[in-house]
């Protein structure tokens, strides 16, 4: 499911099967890394439509937290310890963030949960086969990291 009002109906029927969120991190820059951002950012987007789409009727994607490449690394944790609070306390067991900023890895310890760091692939040249194969390989190894969280959760609470 999707941040969508026609989603939003269909949410609130079923929302005690969903339970995780999943939320891109994309970064903002104007400046010398314009293009390799907005890449990132459009890789980023592209992973979570498609983790949305394998995994609908368990996962509801969030928009995009977007943020300045020049804001501190601590500012961007507590903004997304806040949120990852606020959903928790709303209902969500597991929270994912999908990112290919490799800055995140550096606080990813500090995270209360999980970070996935994707590098980013550029796809503008690429034809639609090989862009969706590509994407399709990039999901391909980050089923068995859910399903897993899913699992280990489902373990611990029995």
């Amino acid at each position: 499911m999707k941040w969508q009002a026609k989603e939003i109906d269909l949410y609130l029927q079923a929302k005690e099967y969903v339970d995780t969120a999943i939320i891109p991190l994309v970064p903002i820059s104007w400046g010398n890394e314009l293009k390799s951002t907005v890449q990132m950012g459009e890789f980023i987007t592209l992973i979570s439509d498609e983790l949305e789409r394998q995994f609908k009727g368990r996962v509801f994607q969030f928009p995009s937290y977007t943020y300045l490449k020049t804001e501190k690394v601590e500012e961007r944790l507590s903004k997304i310890n806040s949120f990852d609070e606020h959903l928790k306390e709303n209902g969500f067991s597991h929270i994912i963030y999908l990112t290919s900023d490799i800055e995140w890895k550096q606080i990813e310890g500090e995270m209360k949960d999980t970070l996935l760091w994707i590098p980013s692939i550029p796809l503008e040249h690429m034809e639609q086969k090989y862009k969706l194969e590509t994407l399709s390989n990039q999901i391909k190894q980050m089923l068995p990291i859910m399903t897993n969280k899913w699992q280990k959760a489902k373990i611990e609470d029995n």
